[in-house]
């Protein structure tokens, strides 16, 4: 859908080459007739107020009348409108201007929301500043910066190993929406993500920053001790004494390792640089050897055992 077009000139009742002496008298007039506070309740007249008010901080500011008046063919009503060359980073920011005619207050009247055509072609209202004096001194008021936000961010040990792009849905005061999320490789758990402007909007300001805080997930294979990732490796006690040669997981995918003999329950054995973090901070892999023993034997393995019991010299104790 376009957005559109507003006659600025039309709705001040001005011709196109009026002076800007001309502009602020019709302004005055105009917003006198149309005040909320003469007007209590009448919302024909405070929706009229507020697109003078908007005309006015356009035509009263000679950079943004020239850019406005660019328009050009787009001038016709409800055509759709394109920024035209030199618009498209083109931002304002206004500080407010002099209580020019004194006198009513307290109207209540929130101006700070423009019309979706001034919104399109001025970036947004004017990033976070109130526009337009008002001439009764009501409306003078500093625009608030919206509170900044703090979401979970729940992360899988591979994620956060791997980093990269990853879509994210928050809740936030308008509904849900999703977020497209740069994750950075090796982030740690409690480290926080600044997305600018994504958090509770202000009042008549920019919105505040939204940190989405890493949760790191329980991993079904790895422990995290720090940087350091552990994996418990079960083995046969044949194994433990003989040694073996397998393949162990990390999150790089699987690797094959020659585990040397002699291994007993609770030795670590390390696999540098293959753990959380990054740079200089980058954690190990440790595979921590766990023995298990039979639960039950047949009768053979019973005799087996029995005659490894009594040929071995090995003493635990």
């Amino acid at each position: 859908m376009g957005v559109e077009y507003k006659d600025y000139y039309k709705l001040l009742g001005i011709a196109r080459n009026a002076a800007k002496d001309d502009i602020g008298k019709a302004y005055k007039k105009l917003a006198k007739k149309y005040h909320p506070d003469l007007n209590p309740g009448n919302k024909t007249a405070e929706a009229k107020f507020r697109e003078i008010n908007e005309a006015y901080e356009v035509l009263k500011d000679d950079e943004k009348r020239k850019l406005y008046d660019k328009l050009g063919p787009n001038w016709q009503h409800g055509q759709n409108f394109q920024r035209p060359p030199g618009f498209e980073d083109f931002h304002f920011t206004y500080s407010g201007g002099p209580d020019e005619m004194g006198g009513m207050h307290g109207s209540g009247f929130d101006k700070s929301s423009f019309s979706d055509f001034f919104e399109t072609l001025f970036g947004g209202g004017g990033h976070g500043r109130n526009f337009g004096p008002d001439p009764f001194g009501n409306f003078n008021r500093k625009a608030k910066r919206g509170r900044d936000a703090e979401a979970a961010l729940p992360l899988t040990l591979e994620e956060a190993y791997r980093g990269g792009m990853k879509n994210v849905n928050i809740n936030s005061v308008h509904g849900q929406k999703e977020l497209e999320v740069n994750i950075p490789a090796g982030i740690k758990e409690g480290a926080r993500i600044r997305l600018a402007g994504q958090g509770n909007p202000g009042a008549g300001g920019q919105p505040g920053d939204l940190y989405l805080r890493v949760n790191l997930l329980p991993h079904k294979q790895f422990t995290l001790e720090q940087n350091n990732l552990i994996y418990d490796l079960a083995l046969a006690p044949w194994e433990a004494v003989l040694g073996v040669k397998l393949r162990v997981p990390t999150l790089d995918g699987e690797v094959e390792i020659n585990l040397p003999p002699g291994c007993s329950s609770g030795k670590k054995l390390r696999m540098r640089g293959r753990g959380m973090g990054s740079g200089e901070n980058k954690g190990d892999q440790f595979i921590r050897v766990n023995i298990l023993v039979p639960a039950t034997l047949t009768d053979d393995e019973k005799r087996h055992w029995e005659a490894l019991a009594a040929a071995s010299s090995f003493k635990a104790r």
